[in-house]
């Protein structure tokens, strides 16, 4: 039993130091240094970090980020990496960020590029598989180094794993910590560390996928398999009810990182219950409608800075500015005693409402549309005026000429007009003649031929110089002077673009918590207390996406305290809805970690840091591993990482392999929280048919230890 725990537990890795350092007798060490590597593509980070300091790898799974790189701004504030190495070949936001960080004349660490070649997939493993880890057997094979491995780190996030290669080749390039010793010892990893943000509760991807926080589903047809994915039934997609795409980003957002601020969840929580209330439902329909007309403003402003903008870009640009404006005049009537009204009232700054006054002072979107062109308004520049006043009267003009050409022209000639053509000028039309047949038949007497166009024979002749002369290119100069105003609407609007990105903040959050507010309202939730206890109390809660698909649900409670026994053994017969009532308590911690109401008739939801879970097998054809080593990692993920604040939900566990190990398996995992201190206990939910873990006594007696048996929760 103790061999098999110290199996599941070898994710944590024996701590090891180099010879002569154990006690006070060596040498005063140089101050430890952190290395880390970073790639950024298309809005997802991947990190991982060395810390001279324990000869530990830590690493961040792929996390998406925004164009402004908050989420790396934060973990470097949090590291302060003395070294930063990236890819040469990256993404503008990436160049940007560096610049940045350049200019800070505070804090300065050296950045080391290397070759894209360096942050290969397959390099990285090849990497890691040759790295120096001196607490694993010389003799250990590479088929086995890579299934303890997947048990350290998550093989699934691909962008971190090709940040490791990377930064395993500066490490062994600068001999890290090893430079005195011989050319063959390699730069020591003791230990494997998942990192994860101050503040943000650390959930994985098996627990995501698990739980049903997100599923996504393709077309349904073969053809149209390349189109994307859309949301299938999933928490996201219940609770997804913004009305912009701005909104849905956030969201998402804050499903990827909940957060242990109770600071930031109880902001989150009064604006929700504003909007759940009855009598503001107006005030909520108002708003939504409002965000309709928030699109893509930053790609938009991206093309402006580029002066490639359309029509229906300024068009755009207008409604949603002019959107932004009706929601700070509705919001301003709200109590500013909640914050983020307030932030909206003072956020939204004048530059709001002056852009979109000057967009419609300027832009004459009818006649804009209807020529596809940028076109202005009356009494915007009296010179662009006075031409098209010009071109305005030109027909009239036109005719009278054409009448006093006819009476110099050729009798043969019935009729003729004068006609303007842009870039080309003004020009004499007449009908062509029978006789027109050769090149020598076009020639006229005091006119040039220019062309030929149909039945119609374009001349030059001395009056349309003159015009040319008089008159010049009417219809170029007045595009040339629109672009000109269009150039100057340009600029202004982008010397004001920081007000629409802090705008577009602050809308998306409103967006995020009224798209909640009106999933509460539908589903009938609540607002959960939210506590810096260590106690979890739900009543009558129901799973939030069984209870839409099953006619009958019956509603379960559950208690975790060191009163009423933090780790809860859940029998029950098959069907009886005991991994049902696993994924509801998950999911309802989940909901109230990112400010949500919650799908019970109370709930009051203590300090949590984390949720694993051990409940579903997912095949890993890449790595070579079987569905009980799958297991075995999933388990030495909660045992390694979960503390006292945290909440783990293991289903079924040991069944993968014969029964006397399975149980023993089990039985030593238990034991091993069990016997630590009740602060460092987690959550635990169990759900298991090994009724022989509690009739053999495999487990320590402890009141932090409970029995529950469910006969029917849900009618499955």
């Amino acid at each position: 039993m103790a061999a098999a725990l110290e199996s599941l537990l070898g994710g944590r890795g024996p701590v090891f130091g180099p010879p002569g350092t154990d006690g006070d007798d060596g040498e005063e060490e140089d101050s430890p240094a952190v290395l880390l590597s970073v790639l950024v593509q298309h809005g997802q980070v991947g990190l991982c970090f060395y810390d001279t300091k324990d000869s530990s790898l830590n690493y961040m799974v792929d996390s998406p980020d925004n164009h402004e790189l908050h989420l790396l701004a934060r973990v470097i504030q949090e590291v302060s990496p003395h070294v930063i190495i990236t890819s040469a070949k990256q993404e503008r936001c990436m160049t940007r960020f560096l610049q940045q960080l350049g200019s800070n004349p505070d804090y300065k660490p050296e950045v080391v590029t290397y070759p894209y070649t360096d942050f290969g997939l397959e390099v990285g493993k090849q990497r890691l598989l040759s790295a120096h880890l001196p607490f694993l057997p010389s003799s250990i094979s590479e088929r086995d180094k890579m299934s303890y491995l997947s048990s350290c780190i998550s093989f699934d996030s691909a962008l971190m794993l090709r940040a490791v290669g990377a930064l395993l080749k500066c490490l062994d390039r600068r001999r890290v910590g090893v430079e005195l010793e011989d050319s063959s010892v390699g730069v020591p990893i003791l230990q494997f560390h998942a990192y994860t943000l101050k503040g943000v509760v650390c959930i994985d991807r098996d627990t995501y996928s698990v739980l049903q926080i997100f599923k996504s589903e393709l077309h349904p047809s073969v053809y149209k398999l390349n189109s994307g994915e859309k949301e299938g039934l999933s928490l996201y997609g219940i609770l997804n009810r913004c009305r912009c795409k701005f909104g849905s980003k956030l969201l998402r957002q804050w499903f990827l990182r909940p957060t242990q601020d109770l600071a930031v969840l109880h902001r989150r929580q009064e604006v929700i219950r504003f909007f759940t209330s009855p009598r503001n439902s107006d005030v909520l329909n108002t708003l939504q409608s409002s965000l309709r007309n928030i699109t893509n403003i930053p790609t938009l402003l991206h093309r402006m800075a580029l002066s490639h903008t359309k029509v229906t870009d300024w068009q755009s640009l207008y409604k949603m500015v002019h959107s932004a404006v009706c929601i700070r005049d509705t919001v301003r009537h709200l109590p500013q005693s909640i914050q983020l009204f307030h932030n909206i009232s003072v956020g939204f700054s004048d530059d709001l409402p002056y852009m979109a006054s000057l967009i419609n002072r300027v832009v004459d979107f009818e006649t804009s549309l209807a020529e596809n062109w940028f076109s202005i308004k009356a009494n915007v520049d009296p010179a662009i005026d006075e031409k098209k006043r010009r071109m305005m009267g030109l027909s009239n003009f036109l005719a009278d000429v054409a009448r006093r050409e006819l009476e110099h022209l050729d009798a043969r000639i019935p009729s003729c007009c004068v006609i303007y053509i842009p870039l080309i000028g003004f020009l004499l039309s007449v009908p062509r003649l029978p006789s027109m047949v050769l090149k020598e038949d076009f020639k006229i007497e005091g006119l040039d031929f220019m062309f030929l166009s149909e039945d119609r024979v374009h001349y030059r002749s001395q009056r349309t110089k003159e015009l040319d002369d008089l008159l010049g290119d009417l219809h170029c100069d007045i595009r040339d002077m629109e672009t000109a105003v269009m150039t100057q609407l340009q600029n202004a609007i982008l010397e004001r673009s920081a007000s629409i990105y802090k705008a577009l903040d602050l809308i998306a959050e409103l967006d995020c918590l009224m798209a909640m507010s009106s999933a509460s309202q539908e589903y009938g939730y609540t607002s959960p207390k939210l506590a810096s206890h260590r106690n979890i109390t739900i009543t009558q809660g129901r799973h939030p996406l069984l209870g839409l698909c099953s006619p009958v649900f019956v509603a379960n409670s559950f208690q975790s305290s060191e009163l009423q026994g933090r780790v809860k053994i859940i029998t029950g017969p098959n069907s009886s809805g005991k991994s049902i009532y696993l994924k509801q308590v998950g999911l309802i911690v989940f909901m109230a970690l990112i400010g949500s109401d919650v799908p019970a008739k109370e709930a009051e939801i203590g300090l949590v840091d984390g949720i694993f879970t051990r409940m579903q097998s997912r095949e890993s054809v890449s790595l070579g591993l079987s569905t009980f080593m799958i297991d075995l990692n999933q388990m030495a993920q909660a045992l390694n990482s979960s503390t006292g604040n945290s909440l783990v939900l293991i289903d079924e566990f040991g069944k993968g392999t014969n029964t006397v190990d399975g149980l023993s398996l089990l039985a030593a995992s238990v034991s091993h929280w069990l016997r630590k201190s009740p602060v460092d206990v987690p959550h635990i939910l169990l759900a298991t048919n090994f009724h022989s873990l509690l009739q053999l006594g495999l487990l320590p007696s402890s009141v932090l230890l409970s029995l529950l048996v469910l006969r029917d929760t849900s009618a499955m």
